[in-house]
């Protein structure tokens, strides 16, 4: 099927846009990064994967998995038309869910109570005694209703084509997406090189200089574009659920675009992921997560953080050893694939397509042996500023804060709480002072500058114990 027959230019747009992605400086110039090209069999790759399907063979889903999920759909829902069992399962009417609720309507497990004779979709179907029967015996072996999933070998498909076009930044990308960070120039020249990689990254240094804020703007804005996520997906007669409102950020009006475009609903256009976890991670958190209520799984951080950034952040800090957690790591690593197992034993390969980040304030080599760190891609050390970045990073915070600046006030500062005692410069101290400052200010309702007073009340209250 050709595109201009399927109409799948505007589908293929839809998917993976019609510019070269990027992000937008102050002036609103859009600075390009380069996406690289389909060729014609990628872009009837891309349509095939995403469109639609319009037969039960099209879904690559058992269509004995679907009848249990439309009688669920209605177990759970009470009398729906049609096209509202549809609209659940995220699936064509006509050609799918249509042929499934007469199989089930002859099987006497739902009934037709009503609807528009000229519109299949408006009948309103209503499980039977008998069909509730068999709801409950589905149910109790897996509770799982909502779009229907897509197979394991589909979502793979997805992920390494998607993976073929990742977003590969340039530098003024770089340094429109770093413009609220006071960096190293070394440090800005490295970080376009890592996100091109697509593998590890370490990044260190004293805590407070802005490693975590480095990450979110590697994951927001370099790597724009379109994601396809899937809401489940299905092998084995296991489910795994993917979306999550928490790790994914979909497109704006993706649902109503979907529909109008015929795309596959049971995926969702999103914004490359970005998933951050600190010391409270442990090792269950990487694997899939069964739950013995709803008899079916979560998918763990990494897939859900396929085609986006998956940041280990305070590294060190988890309530395991560190070897413990990189001998997890090492397989995805080396192989770009990471292995899962159900609680029946059954192991398989998932593609790990994500951009793993590790961020620490300690030491790496008291964490990781050589071995280990041949394996991360690139180190970024990120130090404290220098006297010159921290005058200008508060000088940008008080912007912010709407702090009137006053610089003998400033060199106060710096001689009696720095200089004077050795205390060393940090890139969160502006940001931190003025917030104590502003609160202060508030509270006695004086003029939001800075004074001496207000600088020794909030240096007491916010240093005390940090030295």
């Amino acid at each position: 099927m050709s595109e201009t027959q399927s109409g799948g230019t505007g589908r293929l747009k839809m998917l993976i846009g019609s510019d070269a992605p990027g992000s937008r400086t102050g002036t609103g110039t859009l600075v390009r990064n380069v996406t690289p090209a389909l060729t014609e069999q990628e872009k009837q790759t891309m349509l095939r994967l995403f469109e639609e399907p319009r037969t039960l063979e099209e879904t690559r889903i058992p269509p004995s998995f679907i009848a249990d999920l439309a009688l669920k759909t209605l177990y759970f829902g009470g009398s729906m038309a049609g096209g509202q069992v549809a609209k659940s399962m995220r699936l064509h009417f006509n050609g799918v869910v249509e042929p499934i609720l007469r199989q089930l309507k002859t099987q006497q497990l739902v009934e037709v109570t009503g609807g528009n004779s000229l519109n299949a979709a408006s009948y309103n179907y209503a499980i039977t005694s008998k069909g509730g029967e068999r709801a409950r015996e589905l149910i109790a072996r897996n509770r799982y209703v909502g779009p229907c999933p897509v197979s394991l070998r589909h979502y793979v498909e997805a992920v390494e084509l998607q993976a073929k076009r990742r977003v590969l930044v340039k530098e003024p990308a770089v340094r429109s997406a770093m413009v609220g960070l006071i960096l190293a120039e070394d440090v800005i020249q490295r970080i376009g090189p890592a996100v091109n990689s697509n593998e590890s990254v370490f990044i260190y240094g004293p805590p407070g200089n802005g490693k975590t804020s480095m990450a979110r703007a590697i994951g927001n804005d370099l790597l724009p574009g379109n994601v396809m996520i899937p809401h489940a997906v299905y092998e084995d007669g296991q489910i795994i659920k993917v979306f999550d409102l928490e790790a994914h950020r979909p497109v704006k009006d993706e649902e109503r675009t979907a529909e109008a475009s015929s795309i596959d609903q049971r995926w969702v256009r999103c914004n490359p992921p970005v998933i951050i976890t600190g010391g409270e991670l442990t090792l269950e958190d990487l694997d899939l997560s069964w739950s013995d209520t709803n008899r079916f799984y979560e998918a763990p951080l990494q897939l859900k953080a396929n085609g986006g950034v998956l940041v280990i952040d305070d590294f060190g800090r988890q309530r395991m050893e560190p070897k413990d957690l990189l001998n997890r790591w090492i397989v995805p690593l080396e192989d770009r694939v990471d292995y899962l197992t159900f609680h029946t034993g059954k192991k398989f390969p998932i593609p790990f397509k994500t951009l793993l980040v590790f961020s620490t304030n300690l030491e790496p080599r008291s964490l990781v042996d050589e071995a280990f760190l041949r394996r991360i891609s690139h180190k970024l050390r990120v130090d404290d500023p220098s006297k010159e970045q921290f005058f200008d990073i508060f000088l940008a915070a008080c912007d912010i804060y709407n702090v009137e600046f006053n610089r003998d006030a400033f060199n106060y500062l710096m001689k009696k709480h720095y200089t004077d005692i050795g205390r060393p410069l940090r890139a969160c101290h502006p940001r931190d002072l003025l917030k104590q400052m502003v609160s202060y200010a508030i509270y006695r309702d004086a003029p939001l500058a800075m004074t001496v007073e207000l600088i020794d009340l909030a240096a007491s209250s916010y240093f005390e114990f940090l030295d």
